[in-house]
């Protein structure tokens, strides 16, 4: 497989064709983002770390029947994935209260949810990747029908299912997840971007140390040694 032109470089990766045109590359960068990018820093290996992570992730819900963009991992940094058109939505599931949620409806910090949340987020950088609901989807036609919006609920509490049992025998708490979907040659929704402790949050679940992006957001601790931690803990829970 042969990393060609660079199609999109985003805040967290950079995405590249191959000689096959159903192929991209997916190289992830050591950059650290947060508040739209208007705080910035780098953590040489966590690229490495959140490739990782998400590989272990993506073939963990594949086998659960979850369809994703990931084919290999061809180093520790970079993988193959099947090209699909993104969709300009992001998916946010919900478990405990914290962040953007405790600010908008007042819900205590740390609150436990009586149910998994599913929240859309339109992708635009321009206006701040805003909230939004499925009326608003429809009329700035993020998707093609109402049902694709179901679907992407539908796979959003899949996912958090498997994703909660599994960090829960690692003895992490997953509080909330950021996910993304596009569609493949066959018209298909499937997951795709990453999981990572960049997209979701971990609190262990003893201490309640967080071990994901709000340390960097917030300066709490050092990032590199979270995502090790994190790795480590799903390694081990799939040994």
């Amino acid at each position: 497989m042969t990393k060609r032109e660079l199609l999109y470089e985003g805040k967290a990766k950079r995405i590249y064709k191959t000689e096959d045109e159903n192929l991209f590359i997916a190289e992830f960068k050591d950059d650290l983002t947060a508040f739209d990018a208007q705080k910035r820093s780098q953590a040489k290996g966590k690229g490495a770390l959140n490739c990782q992570i998400s590989a272990h992730l993506f073939k963990l819900l594949e086998e659960y029947g979850i369809k994703t963009h990931f084919v290999e991992c061809i180093s520790d940094h970079e993988m193959v994935i099947k090209r699909a058109k993104m969709i300009m939505i992001e998916v946010v599931v919900r478990n405990i209260a914290t962040g953007s949620l405790t600010k908008r409806l007042g819900i205590p910090d740390g609150t436990v949810l009586p149910f998994a949340l599913v929240e859309f987020y339109y992708k635009n950088d321009e206006l701040h990747d805003p909230l939004i609901n499925d009326e608003h989807a429809l009329i700035l036609n993020l998707v093609e029908h109402e049902s694709e919006l179901e679907e992407l609920k539908r796979l959003g509490r899949e996912i958090n299912v498997v994703l909660k049992s599994f960090f829960d025998k690692a003895n992490l708490n997953l509080v909330d997840f950021k996910v993304e979907f596009g569609k493949d040659s066959q018209g298909n929704i499937i997951l795709a971007d990453e999981i990572s402790p960049d997209s979701c949050r971990f609190w262990d679940k003893t201490s309640g140390e967080k071990l994901d992006k709000d340390l960097f957001r917030h300066d709490l601790g050092d990032v590199k040694v979270a995502y090790e931690e994190v790795l480590n803990r799903i390694q081990k829970v799939m040994q």
